[in-house]
């Protein structure tokens, strides 16, 4: 489960560093740019209702 969680997220920080680095912003950090991205994702996908459920289910 944590590593189905770790995939989109690795896959924002991708394409934003890579959206950076072909703008020439070499100095501005990419988690600036993607934490806001990060959050919106967890948030659209209700993230925390999954990542809840398959806790109280590993618990049974």
């Amino acid at each position: 489960m944590g590593f189905l969680l770790f995939i989109p997220f690795l896959i924002v920080d991708l394409v934003v560093s890579s959206t950076l680095m072909s703008m020439g912003m070499v100095m501005l950090p990419p988690t600036m740019i993607a934490l806001p991205f990060k959050i919106m994702l967890f948030v659209l996908v209700d993230g925390w209702d999954l990542v809840i459920k398959t806790l109280v289910q590993g618990f049974r």
